[in-house]
């Protein structure tokens, strides 16, 4: 009978929260909140400016159409338990619910990341082959990449919860974490799990290399093919039109690279900072970008005035 009670398959995992500030936990998910409803609103709202403006209908527009609906997804699957966390003590999961919210969160992630790189491809296929840009990018070529992207990260990311699901949990189940990340479930499993580690850091490290690899290409030649104009004033404006792509790569890439090189070789960096880390990498760029490409993108950001202010003026008279 003790034997059998002490390999029962564990059912539910139980999510700390961020270890060492539980009694913060209330004004944590206040900030969580907030940079959850600005995702909805700002993604929501760039979404229908994009399809109302028919002079937006370009494929630079739709592909941010595609990063706006990836974000509120990817903000959707984090952020409503990190609330049931912080706010109602919600912290125990079944564990395929774990499993589930961990291959949407990480299929999102590269998904983000397929889409910054078509993004890249956009402004290189403008900025220097701008007379083929309409034959190159036409509407069936977006379709096809943003499928790419999608199958990619779906195939990529099938394998982890596979993996693990042939793992024996027997002991371990809390995960110090605010969602279930591949490697802090992983870590829990009561068998060697070298397969599911080799695995998870070789699909980190592609995407990072290749997709970094590609963008980093992408704005080589554009800067070369910038450098090459002779007017100050052309310069500047090819330069602009990159300026909202280079900011959202800054806000994805930078949390993500410090989230994984702190969990695997920061042996010294405090559990809450890596978790704070890692749950900023899932919530703040998706806020951030609709606010940068607002504010950044001329078009939008008079379409929003014209659209809102304007609108407002009137119903006021």
């Amino acid at each position: 009978m003790v034997g059998n009670i002490t390999h029962q398959q564990i059912a539910s995992f139980f999510l700390v929260g961020i270890p060492g500030l539980e009694n913060v936990h209330c004004w944590i998910g206040i900030s969580v909140c907030l940079l959850f409803v600005l995702t909805l609103l700002g993604n929501s709202i760039v979404i229908a400016t994009i399809k109302l403006e028919p002079s937006l209908h370009q494929p630079m527009y739709f592909f941010l159409c595609m990063l706006a609906m990836n974000d509120m997804c990817l903000s959707s699957s984090a952020a409503l338990k990190m609330l049931g966390i912080f706010w109602f003590d919600a912290h125990w999961i079944n564990f395929d619910a774990c499993l589930t919210q961990m291959y949407f969160i990480h299929t999102l992630c590269i998904m983000e990341s397929a889409i910054l790189v078509a993004m890249a491809f956009d402004r290189f296929v403008a900025i220097c082959i701008p007379l083929h840009y309409a034959s190159i990018l036409t509407t069936s070529m977006v379709i096809k990449l943003g499928l790419v992207g999608l199958m990619r990260c779906v195939l990529m990311v099938l394998p982890c919860p596979i993996l693990i699901k042939r793992l024996p949990y027997y002991t371990k189940y809390v995960i110090p974490h605010t969602y279930c990340e591949h490697m802090a479930v992983v870590k829990l499993a009561s068998a060697n799990t070298l397969i599911n580690r080799a695995y998870g850091i070789s699909v980190a490290l592609s995407v990072i290399t290749v997709d970094l690899g590609l963008i980093a290409t992408s704005y080589v030649k554009i800067l070369q093919s910038v450098f090459r104009l002779s007017s100050q004033n052309a310069r500047s404006k090819a330069l602009g039109t990159c300026a909202a792509h280079v900011c959202t790569i800054l806000v994805s890439y930078i949390p993500a690279l410090f989230s994984f090189l702190s969990h695997r070789i920061g042996k010294k960096v405090p559990p809450s900072v890596h978790i704070i880390f890692a749950s900023m990498y899932l919530l703040v760029p998706s806020a951030v970008n609709p606010v940068v490409y607002g504010v950044k993108t001329k078009q939008i950001r008079d379409r929003v005035i014209d659209l809102f202010f304007t609108h407002k003026k009137f119903s006021e008279k």
